[in-house]
C-alpha cells in the first residue's frame, strides 16, 4: 500500500514547489525582505516567508489524502486530522507574524512565540494526538494520566518546534534534514504497519509523508544561494508536524514488538535519534546560553552549522555534512527495523561511514586551506592594527588576539 503515500508526497511537493515562486514574488514586491546582519550568513535581502507555500502544501495534501480509500479509517472520525491542521495553522500564524514584524525591525517576543507553540500543542492534545504510553527501555510501558499526558505532549511539541527553528541557519539545512527525518519516519511507520504494530487508522505515517513532500518541494528554492527562506512560519510548522507524527506512532499504542531491536521497545526515542543533529544543537544552545547567563532565546553564532563554517567548510559543504550525519543517524533506526538478529555486524558499515564522515569533516583539504588563510588574514590584520607596526618598531607588548574564526565567518569560503 505504498502508492497512496507516494501520491500524498507528490501532491505536497507539487503544491509547495509551485507556490514558492509566487510567494517569493509577492514578498519582493511588498518589500518583505530580511536584510543581512551580524548573526546571519546571507549577503543580500531575502524573503523569509516561504512557510506560506509549505502551509498550503500541508493543507492541500491532507485534503487530497481524505479522498483516498487507503486513508478512509483516518478521516472517518476527522477529529485528529482537523486537530493537526488547526495546530499547524496556529504555529504557522505565530511564525508568520514574527517574520512580518522582523521586516519592520522588531519581531514577536520569545514568550509570545512560546505561548503560540504551547497553544498548538494543546490543540493536538485535545484532538487526541498525544503521548498516552511512554516506554522506557528495560523498564516497560507507563500509561500516563490525562494531565501528565497533556503536559508531555505540549513539551514534546515545544521541543520539536524549537529544534527545527534553531537548525534553520543555512540555506537548505532545515528543509533537507527534515526531509531525511520525515522520510525515515515514514519508512519506519510503514514497517510497523507491515508487522501489525500500527493499525490503518494511525495518522503518523501520513503526516510524515506530508512533511516529506513539503520539505522536498521547498528545497529547490532554498538551496544555496537561497532565493527564499522558510522562516519561523515554516520551521515552527514543520516542528509541529514532526511532533504529531512521532507521537501518533510512538505514544499512542502499547503493542510490543520485541522480536527485533530496542527501537520497537521505545519508539518514542526514535525521533531523538533521527533528529540527532537539531536535538544536539538545541541541547548545546541551552547549555551554552545558560553558562553565559543569557536568555535561552538569545541568538548567537555558535550553532553546529556556524562551527562548521569556522572550521573552514563552505556553505554547501557544511550543509552536506549535516545532511550526511542525519542520514547516518537515520540508518541506525532503519537497519534494526528490517533485521531481526545479528544487528551488530550489520551496523558496521554505518560505523565505518560515520568514521569517514568525521575525518572528512575535520580533515578536508579545502577546510584546512580555508582555516590557514583565515588565520593568516587575521594575523596580518592584527599586525597592521598594532601601533608599533605603523611606527616601524617592534611591538612593546603582546599582539592583541584576534578571533580568526569570527573573521572567517564573515566571508564564507568558496566551495
Amino acid at each position: 500500500m505504498i502508492a497512496p503515500y507516494v501520491a500524498v508526497v507528490a501532491v505536497a511537493f507539487v503544491v509547495t514547489c509551485g507556490l514558492t515562486p509566487v510567494v517569493r514574488w509577492a514578498a519582493v514586491r511588498r518589500g518583505a525582505l530580511i536584510p543581512p546582519d551580524e548573526r546571519r550568513v546571507h549577503l543580500t535581502p531575502t524573503p523569509s516567508v516561504g512557510g506560506i507555500a509549505m502551509w498550503a502544501g500541508v493543507l492541500v495534501a491532507l485534503a487530497a489524502a481524505s479522498r483516498l480509500d487507503r486513508f478512509g479509517e483516518i478521516f472517518e472520525t476527522p477529529t485528529i486530522p482537523v486537530g493537526i491542521a488547526v495546530a499547524v495553522t496556529i504555529a504557522f500564524v505565530v511564525g508568520w507574524l514574527d517574520e512580518i514584524r522582523k521586516v519592520q525591525g522588531t519581531g514577536v517576543s520569545a514568550p509570545a512565540k512560546l505561548a503560540g507553540v504551547v497553544l498548538a500543542g494543546s490543540v493536538l492534545s485535545f484532538a487526541g494526538v498525544s503521548t498516552i504510553f511512554f516506554r522506557v527501555p528495560f523498564y516497560g510501558i507507563f500509561s500516563l494520566s490525562p494531565d501528565l499526558s497533556a503536559l508531555v505532549t505540549v513539551l514534546w511539541v515545544v521541543g520539536m518546534a524549537n529544534a527545527v527553528n534553531l537548525i534553520d541557519g543555512l540555506d537548505g539545512l532545515a528543509a533537507g534534514i527534515m526531509a531525511i527525518a520525515s522520510g525515515t519516519f515514514l519508512v519506519y511507520g510503514l514497517r510497523l504497519e507491515d508487522v501489525g504494530v500500527l493499525g490503518a487508522s494511525n495518522i503518523g505515517p501520513l503526516v510524515a509523508a506530508v512533511t516529506l513532500g513539503v520539505c522536498l518541494g521547498f528545497l529547490p528554492h532554498n538551496v544555496h544561494p537561497a532565493r527564499i527562506f522558510m522562516g519561523d512560519c515554516g520551521a515552527l510548522m514543520i516542528g509541529v508536524l514532526m511532533a504529531a507524527s512521532t507521537m501518533s506512532v510512538g505514544g499512542s499504542t502499547d503493542v510490543q514488538y520485541s522480536g527485533q531491536a530496542f527501537f520497537f521497545f521505545a519508539p518514542l526515542f526514535i525521533p531523538l535519534v533521527i533528529l540527532g543533529v537539531p536535538v544536539l544543537d538545541t541541547a548545546f544552545a541551552i547549555v551554552r546560553r545558560a553558562a553565559r547567563r543569557s536568555g535561552v532565546a538569545t541568538a548567537d553564532k555558535n550553532h553546529l552549522h556556524h562551527r562548521l563554517l569556522r572550521l573552514g567548510h563552505g556553505h554547501r559543504r557544511a550543509v552536506f555534512i549535516l545532511w550526511a550525519w542525519t542520514a547516518l543517524l537515520s540508518s541506525l533506526v532503519l537497519v534494526p527495523a528490517f533485521t531481526a538478529r545479528a544487528q551488530g555486524p550489520k551496523l558496521l558499515p554505518v560505523a565505518a561511514a560515520a568514521l569517514l564522515l568525521l575525518l572528512y569533516t575535520v580533515l578536508h583539504p579545502g577546510a584546512k586551506r580555508s582555516r590557514d588563510e583565515a588565520a593568516f588574514d587575521a594575523a596580518t590584520a592584527a599586525a597592521a592594527a598594532h601601533p608599533a607596526s605603523r611606527n616601524g618598531g617592534a611591538p612593546s607588548g603582546p599582539v592583541p588576539a584576534t578571533d580568526a574564526a569570527e573573521t572567517h565567518l564573515e566571508r564564507v569560503p568558496p566551495e
